[in-house]
């Protein structure tokens, strides 16, 4: 008779961490689909929901199996379906393509800690699905005219090796910068946008959050947020680049909350990891050494703030621990 392996600890974390994520994401899910006016935006989230949420009875039932608690999450207490709108103009859909976004680099790592033959599956099928809803959200958001594509550029003729030592020069006063490449463009131009949307869900949730100091955390990550859009911008616009706007998505006047502190902490706690790791790949690959610099400055600012949230989060009791392992007491 073929026996199922015992669950590892990366696997506990992994699943751990996915279900925080889903729990979050479902909340959200129901409210938007609440508010949505546009027929095809409400589809796309009714049909996204409909295949995630039996994701979170699976985790469950693995926890229940291993005798590991299940998490709490965030539940019905954490959304407040009859809020009016707090965000318009094809902003849920905007809202949905990053969290997606952020899914596909989650489940893709969280695959390579996973060892169980039902647990990799687990995380293909989540892999398969956010990337199928990445597309249709950005298909939707593209044809409303809502989200703009990376700048386009005439590129050299012929395949070049580089063969000075110039051309990783960005730093010297006394030498001029050479020109951005497309891998250079692409990493900049990805972290002025998901900075230009994750500054709209910051402004909102500021305007809205229960807690004064919450509502000020808040505030301050949108004034980080627009520091970093405007210093990343100003080097794309400084290579004779044009940078698009983004035309989509707004806050309304709405100060009436449709979640809980709790989980507008977390989301933006999440948005924070995404951006480390966004800004660490914009570090690796960009050649031209003052754009490291650049993305090692903001990596810090980034990670100060987030450490700043936690600490408001543990003051709250809103920071729910991962699965601890026993400490081993000497005999």
């Amino acid at each position: 008779m073929k026996t199922t392996p015992s669950i590892t600890s990366s696997e506990i974390g992994i699943l751990w961490m996915s279900y925080q994520q889903k729990t979050m994401i479902i909340r959200f899910l129901e409210y938007f689909i609440e508010q949505a006016d546009d027929p095809k935006a409400k589809d796309i989230m009714t049909d996204l929901l409909k295949e995630i949420t039996p994701f979170v009875g699976k985790i469950q039932k693995i926890y229940e199996k291993e005798n590991v608690p299940v998490p709490v999450g965030f539940t019905s207490k954490d959304v407040d379906l009859q809020a009016p709108k707090l965000f318009d103009n094809g902003f849920d859909i905007m809202f949905i393509r990053l969290i997606k976004e952020i899914s596909m680099g989650m489940h893709t790592l969280n695959l390579t800690m996973a060892y169980r033959s039902d647990i990799m599956e687990f995380f293909r099928e989540l892999t398969i699905i956010t990337q199928r809803y990445y597309e249709r959200c950005n298909t939707y958001l593209l044809e409303k005219g809502l989200l703009p594509r990376a700048p386009y550029v005439a590129v050299e003729e012929g395949v070049e090796f580089v063969e000075q030592k110039g051309y990783l020069s960005g730093n010297d006063f006394f030498s001029e910068k050479r020109s951005l490449n497309t891998v250079e463009i692409a990493h900049l131009f990805h972290a002025v946008e998901t900075n230009l949307i994750g500054l709209q869900v910051i402004n909102g949730f500021s305007q809205c959050a229960e807690e004064k100091e919450v509502s000020n955390y808040f505030a301050k990550g949108g004034e980080l947020a627009k520091e970093i859009a405007r210093g990343l911008g100003d080097i794309i616009l400084k290579n004779d680049t044009q940078l698009p706007g983004i035309s989509g998505g707004n806050v309304t006047t709405s100060t009436v909350p449709p979640f809980s502190d709790k989980i507008m902490m977390y989301c933006i706690s999440l948005f924070c990891s995404f951006s480390l790791g966004g800004n660490s790949l914009g570090t690796a690959f960009s050649l031209r050494n003052d754009l490291p610099a650049k993305f090692s400055i903001i990596m810090k600012d980034v990670f100060e703030y987030g450490h700043e949230g936690a600490k408001l989060m543990i003051k709250h009791g809103w920071m729910e621990e991962p699965p601890q392992t026993i400490k081993m007491k000497a005999k």
